[in-house]
């Protein structure tokens, strides 16, 4: 038996950041759409974030489009007050998030529509928002001897906060912001923490102005462009140099150790014969774009990535990417969001002029 198949102008898939900016400009422009989003609750990926990041230690989060976050707690959850603010977005401008719905895959669907397949049933949109963010797709390197290892291997995806490191040697591998977090709060119940990076970390002094901002986004924009895997702003802003992660730096703690050669049994090994034991491993090292489910539609390129020229993809004018490499942070989210819906509105009149006029039958 066939399912039925419900028509409507635009899917958005992910209501995180991406999302919600994306739905509000839907919403005001008049776009008939709906909303998936696979989270039990509101709060996008900050929902899952780990107790111990506060609102104060957050960095960079934008205010979504028509409502300011006023008001936070520097000392709740981050995890608390995003979620509540996102819950509150979501009610103040009327978006019905159809939540928990998994998106299984996107196809070519008949009379120029895309097939949302999904387990709340099928979509048949004219056009697609994805903004299905990184935190579904850890990045786990592989390592000779990893399966070797007889202590605890984690991820920034699971990491529970430093109080169950207590009293544990611990091994940070990864270079950005997260891994520098863990390891100050870490350090400060841990019997002993090492930092393992493949390159030098960076960190960066002084202001971080609107005119720094565009130069990044400009450099992360190009490798998408490219056709490339996008990589992170901050992968190419380096990393802030504040006065606690400077105690970091003149305490040992943040001092950086180059990329381990091999995995033990009780560690890691370098390749100038050197080891550090730990009973703990812990990855910080990134997501990757959570984009496995638009596969049957062949975007990608040969380089990896997903070819995009502002947010839509090259190769299906239909389909948008908000939250996707230059727009992943949370002010460029919310101005993709825009320009995607001034895009799909322009697709979707263009689409009306040409459909076929109905005949009177005599």
């Amino acid at each position: 038996m066939n399912e039925i198949s419900r028509d409507v102008d635009v899917v958005v898939i992910g209501a995180g950041q991406a999302g919600l900016s994306s739905a509000y400009h839907l919403a005001r422009t008049g776009i008939e759409h709906v909303v998936l989003d696979h989270a039990p609750r509101p709060g996008g990926a900050w929902q899952f974030r780990w107790p111990s990041l506060t609102y104060g230690k957050v960095h960079g989060m934008h205010a979504l489009p028509g409502m300011e976050l006023t008001g936070a707690d520097a000392g709740r959850p981050s995890s608390e007050v995003i979620a509540e603010y996102f819950a509150a977005y979501e009610d103040r401008f009327d978006l019905r998030v159809r939540r928990p719905v998994d998106v299984s895959a996107v196809r070519v669907g008949d009379g120029g529509r895309l097939r949302v397949e999904s387990s709340d049933g099928i979509w048949s949109p004219r056009a697609l928002i994805n903004a299905t963010g990184t935190w579904d797709r850890p990045f786990w390197p592989r390592y000779s001897g990893q399966e070797s290892f007889r202590g605890r291997q984690l991820h920034t995806a699971n990491y529970p906060g430093p109080r169950e490191f207590a009293g544990a040697r611990v091994i940070v591998v990864g270079g950005g912001t997260s891994a520098v977090q863990h390891l100050l709060e870490i350090a400060e119940v841990a019997a002993e923490t090492t930092w393992v990076t493949r390159r030098p970390p960076v960190f960066r002094e002084g202001s971080f102005g609107e005119a720094e901002g565009r130069a990044a986004v400009a450099l992360v924009d190009e490798r998408v462009r490219q056709g490339l895997p996008p990589q992170s702003v901050v992968s190419v802003t380096g990393l802030p140099l504040n006065e606690v992660v400077r105690a970091g730096l003149d305490s040992g703690v943040l001092e950086r150790r180059p990329m381990f050669e091999r995995i033990t049994a009780t560690g890691a090994a370098w390749a100038d014969g050197s080891r550090v034991d730990a009973d703990v491993i812990l990855w910080a090292t990134g997501f990757r774009a959570a984009v496995d489910h638009l596969a049957p539609l062949r975007l990608r390129e040969p380089g990896g990535g997903i070819r995009v020229e502002g947010t839509r993809a090259v190769r299906d004018e239909r389909v948008h990417l908000v939250g996707y490499g230059p727009s992943a942070s949370t002010i460029g989210a919310n101005r993709a969001g825009g320009a995607a819906v001034r895009e799909i509105r322009r697709l979707l009149t263009r689409e009306r002029a040409f459909d076929p006029v109905p005949v009177p039958v005599a």
